[in-house]
């Protein structure tokens, strides 16, 4: 142990520290003279003997018979300094040996005669008898006696300037609030200034006396729930002494006040922790389920400083008992789409059965899946003192700790009580498994067989606690649990969370684990908040819920295996093999102005181009010249896209007319007007003209599908809107962009007002209704895959990524432009600004690789080859400029 022994895990949970004493600890019977603190706390006595190997001695002061000022006859030799007598029917032992063991209660009448070096003895026996007097009283009164009396102490106590980096710092808030650690809540002050935050306790307990984080220093900040209620900020730090400062603070408006004062400082640059993209990372398996899941863990008020809201992992593997752990087989895994209480057929029947003969608030689980002690059962090798601080000096009984990993299976899939999951440290490889061993050597006790507990018995295939965890970390990289871990998602932090998709889930707890289920503030008697705090310990907290809809699956096909674990190599072995960056190859001055839409053809030999001059332009990127040019509409053109062959073109205009030209030819094959106002926007899809689907958009707030059944390969069948026109879908507002799958099985649309919509093109309804933007939809394209939509915006300057399958927004970026055009192919994302800046970013890792100042105005239409080897931009300039990639 630390030779600081005393802390507040030694107390009572709540229990206050309020001051301690330079004393001399007389000799008695049982006693002898001891130098040492006398630490004067709101229920008991400490004293802490300056002699390591002497025990902790702790006073409960209810159990005090005699609190007395010590005759001077027997301090006689210590000068005539004051004394204090204690007489007790109880006092504990704690640290015998400086060694961790249960603690011991001694049930009997002893005396304790302490001589104060420096201290005011009357005072300090008048504040022992105040104490005292409240302890005697029940239970709410006593509660209420010892909250005046902590008021009282700490109202006397400010903020001591002196420890201030600068006394000239301004004071931007001060308050208080309580530094929270596992298990312990200590209160003090806190003073935010224009150059730090401060924390400073009220006790002497904290490694310093002020607690000191520079604002420059900080790398992120996070509001938190502290006990179901928002009033948590979690500080982390890049550098420093204090690495972080998890603050609970009095109430949600004291503690959002404290946010905003911190991020309102200039001094504030916290991390970019790219957020808005993470998962959207972890989709393209750029980011671990390791990573992700400590994120999503973070996301819901999970954090390593409060073992209330402990990050809770999933049980992936199922297979204990086998010599070999068979990563790549079914069998290995458990079923990550149920809960662990329904893992277990026969035992969810009976559970069932008992739920629905339940008076309401009805809950299918008598326990949690995460709570204070499951934690300490899995960790309690690693940090003992937190068990015994937990179970009031005790271990638990050795037949029910954590012997045995089968053992702890068997029982969470056969217990009608036990439904607990897992913690990170059962994956974290950094840790090598240092919580299954008992490298204290501490004294857990035998089991009924008469086993010593010591370290934890490993399933066969795991040959040490190091090798049980990377194995483990294998599972959950696997190709198995990486395609069903949005499943488990759900559950826990998902939209299988509550509600009546939790009940069809058989996902239902106590009514207090969720968040709402009680205003904590709202309590005014301390007994009834004291009850229901310890009720929300024990019974275990629902994660915040972060997701309302299905999550969506991760769509790598390639597992991702420790992935972060060599961030640095990995990332500059793909950026030097992946990465490219673009060069200007060819400009040409093609329109008078506003170049609306742009094709590469014959597989990037040449470009096509539509304006607002209502020309139709091919250039070729072999000659460097114009090769065609034809006047098309005295109206501008909206759009272009090229039919199988790469000589026929079709044309969107703002006549609301859809032109088809073949520029083998050089004549109009076919000229139909689709809609009641201009065409903006329009689609195609097929590999060759049979069967093919071409899409319109258009003013009139319609889109149109038109199908060309049957073709003759060789002539253009001519468009009839009697025959031809296969759906409408109507809208509230101008259709001002589209895109269809590759697999021409979705459509996407965009409207002025923002809205998104995808629809289902072999069934004609709508598939979903998106969030869009907060201005009108600039661009979009649907992924290779068809698992992703990429929109953008010129108004809100926003990039954001949906998942098709569950509609998720997975990704909602600000960017430094608005947003005009956009082209994504393969994993790069082209887009195109209002300040005439082309930006090309690695879509899986939403990580910027280059800028470029493309054009004088706008960049308003993109096109790109699947590979990138050649790009194409138009502006409002009325240039087109070829980009290629640079040769490394």
């Amino acid at each position: 142990m630390d030779k600081h022994r005393f802390s507040l895990l030694l107390l009572e949970p709540g229990e206050i520290y309020f001051e301690d004493f330079s004393v001399v600890l007389l000799p008695s019977n049982s006693i002898n003279r001891q130098d040492g603190r006398l630490k004067l706390c709101s229920k008991s006595i400490v004293f802490d003997p300056k002699e390591l190997s002497r025990p902790i001695i702790k006073i409960p002061i209810k159990d005090c018979t005699s609190i007395e000022k010590l005759p001077n006859k027997l301090n006689e030799k210590e000068e005539g300094k004051g004394g204090i007598s204690i007489e007790t029917n109880l006092y504990v032992t704690m640290l015998e040996g400086n060694i961790v063991a249960p603690y011991t209660f001694h049930h009997t009448k002893e005396r304790f005669q302490f001589v104060l070096n420096y201290a005011n003895v009357q005072s300090c026996i008048a504040q022992i008898s105040q104490l005292h007097r409240a302890s005697t009283l029940p239970l709410a009164e006593q509660n209420t006696m010892l909250a005046a009396i902590t008021f009282s102490r700490q109202s006397r106590m400010g903020f001591d300037a002196l420890w201030l980096e600068d006394l000239y710092e301004t004071h931007v808030i001060e308050t208080q609030g309580s530094k929270i650690s596992p298990l312990v809540v200590n209160p003090g002050h806190i003073l935010l200034t224009d150059s730090a935050l401060y924390y400073q306790p009220f006790n002497n307990i904290e490694t310093q006396p002020v607690l000191k984080v520079r604002l420059a220093d900080m790398r992120s900040v996070v509001r938190r729930r502290f006990l179901l209620q928002p009033v948590g900020l979690e500080v982390h730090c890049r550098d420093g002494s204090v690495p972080h400062l998890f603050l609970a603070l009095k109430s949600a408006k004291e503690r959002d006040e404290l946010y905003e004062g911190i991020m309102s400082q200039s001094s504030v640059k916290l991390d970019d922790l790219q957020q808005e993209a993470v998962t959207l990372q972890w989709q393209h398996g750029v980011l671990s389920n390791y990573d992700y899941l400590l994120y999503l863990n973070s996301l819901a008020d999970r954090t390593f400083n409060d073992l209330t809201q402990y990050p809770v992992f999933p049980w992936v593997v199922s297979d204990y008992t086998s010599p070999t752990l068979q990563i790549d087989a079914f069998k290995t895994y458990r079923n990550l789409q149920k809960p662990v209480g329904a893992l277990n057929s026969e035992r969810l029947e009976k559970l069932k059965e008992r739920f629905n003969e339940m008076p309401e608030p009805k809950f299918m689980y008598g326990s949690h899946y995460s709570t204070p002690g499951f934690v300490l059962f899995y960790l309690v090798r690693k940090f003992p003192h937190y068990m015994l601080c937990l179970q009031n000096g005790r271990f638990d009984h050795p037949d029910r700790m954590f012997n045995s990993v089968a053992d702890v299976w068997r029982n969470v899939l056969g217990n009608s009580s036990d439904f607990k999951e897992l913690v990170p440290e059962f994956y974290d490889v950094s840790g090598g498994g240092d919580f299954l061993s008992n490298r204290y050597g501490i004294n857990f006790g035998y089991r009924h067989d008469g086993t010593k507990v010591n370290d934890v018995t490993l399933p066969p295939w795991a040959s040490s606690p190091a090798d049980f965890v990377n194995k483990l970390r294998d599972a959950l990289e696997s190709s198995y649990v990486s395609q069903n871990l949005h499943s488990w998602i759900d559950l826990i932090f998902g939209y299988k969370q509550t509600g009546e998709a939790a009940v069809k889930a058989n996902n239902v707890f106590y009514h207090l684990c969720y968040e709402g289920s009680i205003d904590l503030g709202s309590v005014t008697d301390s007994a009834q908040r004291h009850a229901l705090e310890v009720q929300i310990m024990e019974f275990g907290q629902i994660p915040k819920q972060i997701f309302r809809h299905p999550h969506p699956k991760r769509i790598s096909h390639s597992p991702t295996q420790h992935l972060l674990l060599d961030r640095a190599v990995s990332e500059a072995s793909e950026d030097s093999d992946n990465s490219i960056i673009l060069e200007k190859s060819t400009t040409f001055q093609a329109h008078r102005d506003f170049v609306r839409s742009l094709k590469l053809i014959n597989e990037g030999l040449g470009v096509a181009s539509v304006g607002n001059d209502g020309i139709l332009k091919l250039h070729s990127l072999v000659e460097s010249r114009l090769v065609h040019s034809v006047c098309l509409s005295p109206t501008p053109l909206s759009s272009v896209v090229s039919l199988p062959g790469d000589h026929r073109f079709i044309v969107g205009s703002f006549d609301n007319s859809m032109v088809v030209y073949d520029v083998q030819f050089g004549r109009v094959l076919d000229k139909v007007i689709c809609h009641e106002d201009a065409i903006s926007c329009l689609g195609y899809c097929g590999d060759n003209i049979e069967n093919s689907v071409i899409v319109t958009g258009s003013w009139d707030c319609t889109v149109r599908v038109w199908r060309k059944l049957s073709v003759d390969q060789r002539e253009w069948k001519q468009i009839r809107p009697a025959s031809s026109l296969a759906a409408e879908f109507d809208h509230d507002s101008q259709v001002v962009c589209l895109c269809v799958s590759g697999n021409g099985k979705l459509l996407a649309t965009g409207c002025d007002d923002g809205t998104l919509f995808v629809w289902n093109l072999e069934k004609h309804i709508l598939h979903l209704n998106l969030p869009g933007h907060s201005g009108a939809v600039a661009a979009m394209e649907i992924s290779k895959d068809a698992c992703q939509l990429v929109t953008c915006g010129a108004a809100d300057k926003m990039m954001k990524v949906f998942d098709l399958a569950s509609g998720m927004l997975v990704c909602n970026k600000e960017m430094k432009q608005g947003l005009r055009c956009l082209a994504l192919v393969d994993h790069y994302l082209i887009l195109g600004g209002s300040s005439g800046v082309l930006e090309l970013w690695d879509f899986r890792k939403v990580h910027l690789l280059q800028e470029i100042k493309a054009h004088s105005g706008p960049v308003s239409a993109i096109a790109a080859l699947v590979d990138c080897s050649v790009v194409a931009s138009g502006g409002e300039d009325g240039s087109v400029v070829v980009w290629r990639p640079s040769e490394k």
